[in-house]
């Protein structure tokens, strides 16, 4: 595109956009900008940008068709990420010290914003681990108004994330604790989600149905025993076809009960 034309152009697109086009025109047949678009241009060079559009996001170059268009996205990006960093004020250093009795019963109450309730029988002989550190979460309260942030019917209801993003955690990782005589293959099984292995956080999951190819890869460590049905009505939300839907159905809070043996 030669000057005269790219004149034309940015003088078009002024007044596609509302722009005062006498001033507009006055200013850039003037090179009243030049010198701050060139000095753009040169910063933009020693950050080794390598083009338009790109941006730095997180200490990161990303340029092109990477980029989204979306306004909107981006502003959900840049409150999750804000989110992130709140969140990183409550996450704790390592992993609670096991403090459960492996021969005990746990059951997890958790209570909804809706004013449903269900109830999770856990596993602590299945899953000791992952169960400390549940029972130690929701006793420091870090499922209070929490909310499920992806809900897939016919797939599972995901939590555990305070940020709501799906991409926060307790500051810490717990292994895989796969027992192989149970499977997801029936609606109401609770298991961690995870990244890859041995990355479980505070994300958990309850199955909608048989998703028994799952198995092996996620540690399961309960079921849901009382009030499916709470469950099986949480609004469906899937943020990888929506980043913008509202915010998930909410916990208000999640009680642990102890029967000893």
């Amino acid at each position: 595109m030669d000057a005269a034309a790219a004149r034309d152009f940015f003088i078009a697109l002024a007044e596609e956009v509302g722009l005062d086009i006498d001033q507009f025109t006055s200013e850039l047949d003037g090179g009243t900008y030049a010198e701050y678009v060139s000095g753009s241009e040169q910063e933009a060079a020693a950050l080794g940008l390598p083009g338009t559009p790109s941006a730095i996001v997180n200490g990161q170059i990303v340029a092109g068709e990477s980029l989204p268009r979306d306004f909107d996205a981006w502003e959900a990006f840049v409150k999750d990420e804000i989110k992130l960093k709140e969140l990183a004020a409550r996450q704790y250093k390592s992993a609670p010290e096991m403090v459960i009795n492996p021969d005990a019963r746990y059951l997890a109450h958790v209570e909804m914003a809706s004013g449903g309730k269900f109830t999770i029988e856990l596993l602590p002989k299945s899953a000791p681990l992952t169960v400390n550190s549940f029972v130690f979460l929701a006793k420091n309260g870090w499922f209070d108004n929490i909310t499920f942030h992806r809900v897939i019917p016919g797939f599972v209801a995901q939590t555990g994330d305070p940020s709501g993003t799906g991409r926060g955690g307790p500051g810490y990782y717990i292994p895989n604790e796969i027992d192989k005589s149970l499977s997801h293959d029936e609606k109401g099984v609770v298991a961690m989600a995870n990244a890859g292995p041995n990355t479980n956080g505070s994300q958990w999951y309850i199955t909608y149905g048989d998703v028994s190819q799952l198995d092996g890869n996620y540690t399961i460590f309960g079921k849901v025993i009382e009030g499916m049905d709470v469950v099986e009505a949480i609004t469906p939300r899937d943020p990888s076809r929506n980043p913008t839907a509202p915010a998930g159905d909410t916990i208000s809070r999640i009680t642990i009960e102890e029967i000893l043996p």
